[in-house]
């Protein structure tokens, strides 16, 4: 190895990816800096009494070959209980069967195909999603309801809303005005804390781009067709819309261990503990970082060559020696971030059940609240994405996620508060009886989802003067701030390398990524 070293801040699903692939690449060693100790960053998984949370469901999924692949060579796929299946992707073919996929000393280290499920709870009643034509929809909407939706969709396509500023706008022009008030008006200002008038249509471009009226009847139709086969590359579908992904047999972060256990077993570094304050620049060139190690206090000063950032935007521009230019600091404490805690809730079982007799556990992942009268957002049933996350295969372990800014009382709630409130909100709207608790837990997570709103407006301004550093390098969800899956984290990190092995010093490359259907993968492969 040469005497190259690139700095990662941040040992998230970007991070990792950047230190692997240079690895594998090049003689240049990385050396990751991690706050916490965990590996994964939200796409980590935490254990408690046995039993697993996953922070905001991680499907493994993606357009990409260059991912899919990247997954299954780190774990293999376990033999399916249902007999010969096929994942077939452009420059592979993965046969899964017996003993062909399963290294035996590895037995846990697997990925699953699990069916994806999930549903709209409102006004007591499930509705699915996306909201398909069923009997069953229509009932639960109501005969005028119906109509409305209807007549209000038709005249979002005779008139169109031209040069969509908004969220609003984006949503309406794509579903109606009826059928946007809902059921995506009061969901996406719980997520967010904001009206929809005030967020970016750039989030719904970045987010559900393809989900539309047309795609979801499309997908309906297509749903009631017979299936062929087990391929789960599902190329042709919306993301939204997908009806099988990838999981780690005990969780996201079990991928990310693994990532991180061979990064170190290859002659990288990862040092935990580790708070980056400090960017120390030279010209348009970053020549070391400032880091304290948490644990003991101890400052330290880390030289390289290259830099890859993780880290929020807001924090990186703050810590820049010397001080960035007053405007660029102006948008960068202009930036927003969500916040975001999870309430563990251990159960003997549900109110709600998938057949009348009440016998059996509903197959959700999760579950779109969409309730006005509570503040949880979204429940994660944790069974459903891989049994191993339950110790208990008797008890039912969910989730109950909710948004927020940490200067909100909600954030500041007690952890025995914040249990005695989700248990009451699930009881209020029928989902669970609260004396059926038997073991609960509360896990934060700060700044887990960049807004699309504040000082949002300028942040090409601040990209650019950020891009300016020619061996800096922006990857991931918080460095980026763009509200990225995991899939498209991990490919602005395969690009930043390859932009180093190539000497290319554009970087719009790496804001290609999720801006087109296939993520511009082709061309870097």
């Amino acid at each position: 190895m040469s005497d190259r070293k690139a700095i990662i801040i941040g040992a998230g699903p970007a991070g990792l990816t950047a230190a692997y692939e240079l690895l594998k690449q090049s003689d240049i060693q990385p050396i990751v800096l991690e706050m916490s100790s965990y590996m994964g960053g939200i796409a980590r998984t935490v254990e408690h009494n046995g039993n697993r949370i996953d922070i905001g469901g991680h499907r493994f999924f993606s357009k990409s070959d260059r991912v899919m692949n990247w997954w299954l060579d780190i774990m293999p796929l376990e033999a399916s209980s249902e007999g010969e299946a096929q994942i077939t992707y452009h420059r592979r073919t993965t046969e899964v069967s017996g003993d062909k996929v399963v290294d035996p000393e590895q037995e846990d280290l697997v990925m699953l195909v699990r069916n994806r499920r999930s549903r709209i709870y409102y006004l007591r009643k499930f509705f699915d999603y996306p909201i398909s034509l069923s009997l069953q929809t229509l009932a639960n909407l109501g005969l005028l309801r119906s109509i409305k939706i209807g007549a209000s969709y038709l005249k979002s396509l005779a008139l169109p809303i031209r040069n969509e500023k908004s969220l609003e706008q984006f949503l309406i022009n794509r579903f109606g005005k009826e059928l946007y008030l809902t059921f995506f008006k009061s969901y996406t200002e719980k997520v967010w804390g904001t009206a929809c008038d005030q967020i970016s249509a750039e989030w719904g471009a970045q987010r559900i781009k393809g989900l539309s009226i047309i795609s979801a009847l499309k997908h309906f139709f297509k749903s009631l067709l017979p299936k062929s086969g087990s391929d789960v590359a599902q190329k042709d579908m919306e993301t939204s819309l997908i009806e099988r992904f990838l999981y780690p047999k005990l969780g996201p972060g079990q991928m990310w261990e693994e990532v991180a256990r061979r990064v170190v077993e290859q002659g990288g570094e990862i040092r935990t503990f580790a708070r980056v304050d400090g960017i120390v620049t030279e010209g348009d060139r970053v020549v070391a970082v400032k880091w304290v190690d948490t644990q003991t206090g101890e400052r330290q000063v880390l030289e390289g060559d290259y830099f890859f950032s993780t880290m929020p935007m807001k924090e990186l521009v703050r810590g820049l020696e010397p001080a960035a230019p007053a405007e660029f600091q102006e948008i960068s404490d202009g930036l927003i971030y969500r916040d975001f805690l999870t309430v563990g809730l251990l159960l003997d079982d549900l109110e709600i059940h998938e057949d009348k007799a009440g016998t059996q556990l509903i197959q959700d992942n999760w579950i779109y609240i969409q309730e006005p009268d509570v503040l949880v957002g979204r429940m994660q049933i944790f069974n459903n994405w891989s049994p191993y996350m339950v110790a208990d295969s008797s008890k039912v372990w969910i989730g109950l996620e909710y948004f927020c800014n940490d200067t909100d009382e909600l954030w500041k709630k007690s952890d025995d508060d914040l249990v005695a409130l989700a248990k009451d909100e699930l009881e209020r709207i029928e989902i669970i009886r609260a004396d059926r608790v038997s073991d609960a837990v509360v896990i934060k997570m700060p700044k887990t989802y960049p807004a699309y709103f504040g000082s949002y407006d300028r942040f090409d301004e601040l990209r650019g003067f950020v891009d300016g550093f020619e061996n800096l390098f922006l990857v991931g969800r918080n460095g980026m701030h763009r509200y990225n899956n995991q899939d498209h984290s991990m490919l602005t990190a395969m690009m930043a390398v390859e932009n180093i092995l190539e000497g290319r010093t554009d970087k719009s490359n790496l804001w290609d990524v999720n801006t087109e259907e296939e993520y511009h993968e082709e061309k870097s492969a």
